[in-house]
């Protein structure tokens, strides 16, 4: 048996090339073929992984699709929102499996080699043992954590603070709280400084799609 073939669904390159990376020491079991921005696989693969990373969550149309679109194989949502009831309404969307970001890459790889095999203890992990920070996200270098780095790229997209806390699941006070350590971490005061800082540091969605065994499609 081959090697499961996945894509990555991320709207940030460099959220998707993180997974990639996570996901390296495993690909005699795991494929990574695309990595998509705003895009949806090109060809058939086994497991679409779509990071809820900036991105609404498995509720919501863009996993539908995703779900409905015969390419896309089994669709498991990735996410740091660990609410029961989020990841059945994901599983109702259509989604196969819904895991939760604080997986260490090893556990990860296992739980898509076991939601391929169709084991139904797979498809909702809402646990994990790693610390939070795996992968990569904008602003990592800077030293943003991966909340704070979501909240910014939401302000950057210009969603409000309700909006925000809707699209992450967080709560109003805890959105205040992100955008009070953000903005102390970037050197700013004020919400429209805080966009122009997202603007010139990556923070604006990208589109495209890179194929790592292939080279790299036009964008």
């Amino acid at each position: 048996m081959g090697a499961i073939r996945v894509a990555l669904v991320n709207d940030y390159e460099v959220v998707v090339r993180g997974l990639a990376a996570m996901m390296r020491s495993y690909a005699q079991v795991l494929q990574v073929v695309e990595l998509d921005m705003g895009e949806g696989a090109a060809e058939p693969v086994d497991i679409t992984l779509y990071d809820t990373f900036a991105a609404t969550q498995g509720d919501r149309e863009e996993v539908r699709r995703l779900a409905a679109d015969p390419r896309s194989g089994k669709v498991v949502v990735y996410s740091w929102n660990l609410d029961p009831a989020l990841a059945s309404a994901a599983l109702a969307n259509g989604a196969a499996g819904y895991l939760s970001k604080g997986l260490p890459a090893g556990e990860l790889a296992a739980a898509l080699q076991g939601l391929h095999r169709g084991e139904s203890e797979a498809r909702v992990v809402l646990t994990g043992s790693s610390k939070a920070g795996a992968g990569d996200w904008p602003g990592r270098e800077e030293g943003l954590t991966q909340r704070e780095a979501e909240v910014l790229a939401l302000i950057t997209q210009g969603l409000g603070n309700a909006a925000i806390a809707e699209r992450t699941g967080l709560s109003p006070n805890s959105v205040k709280t992100f955008i009070r350590s953000c903005y102390r971490r970037i050197g700013v005061t004020t919400r429209s400084n805080a966009i122009l800082w997202g603007i010139e540091h990556g923070f604006r969605p990208d589109r495209g799609r890179i194929r790592p065994a292939g080279g790299e499609a036009a964008r």
